[in-house]
């Protein structure tokens, strides 16, 4: 059976940091729990076993709303080839990591496909990123295709929070 995939959503973002940290960060838990995460939230709990058919699973709340209910997400691992590819199916998910809606857009597409490829250029890492909707009905679709833009935003917020922990850990 072929997936049905909608137009990819892309970022891409230049590091200054050697490819096998970065594929680092995406991979491990203790990385990913410092910056994978919108600017404002903070993640309450972060489950990594990163290995082919394994899974990210994680919890975020809001930083000013700490009595507010979290969010849930999971990653599951497709592909995992270091230091230069990572490839994911998304979704949203409960506190036991079954699949759920997203809690305030209920057309969600229910999965996504995230393909992360990291190449080596001079003084550091460059990442591209696509993210499709995997499987999606039009409508899910077309409401993925329409906010591109406010994931943009979203993305670009954590791409600042990745840069940022990078530098940290380089010179620490």
């Amino acid at each position: 059976m072929t997936e049905r995939l909608s137009a990819p959503f892309v970022i891409e973002q230049f590091f200054k940091a050697p490819r096998e940290l970065v594929y680092a960060a995406f991979t491990q838990g203790e990385h990913l729990s410092h910056w994978m995460r919108p600017p404002g939230m903070v993640m309450t709990q972060c489950e990594v076993d990163a290995r082919e058919g394994g899974s990210f699973h994680y919890g975020m709340r809001a930083e000013a709303l700490p009595q507010a209910p979290a969010m849930w997400g999971k990653w599951s691992f497709r592909e995992l080839k270091a230091p230069e590819r990572i490839v994911v199916v998304v979704q949203f998910s409960d506190a036991a990591g079954g699949v759920t809606r997203h809690p305030m857009a209920p057309q969600w597409p229910l999965y996504t496909l995230s393909t992360t490829t990291l190449s080596e250029e001079a003084g550091g890492t460059r990442l591209h990123l696509e993210w499709r909707a995997l499987d999606a009905g039009p409508v899910e679709e077309a409401l993925f295709d329409s906010s591109h833009a406010s994931m943009k935003m979203g993305w670009s917020g954590s791409m600042q929070l990745l840069a940022g922990y990078l530098a940290k850990i380089q010179t620490a």
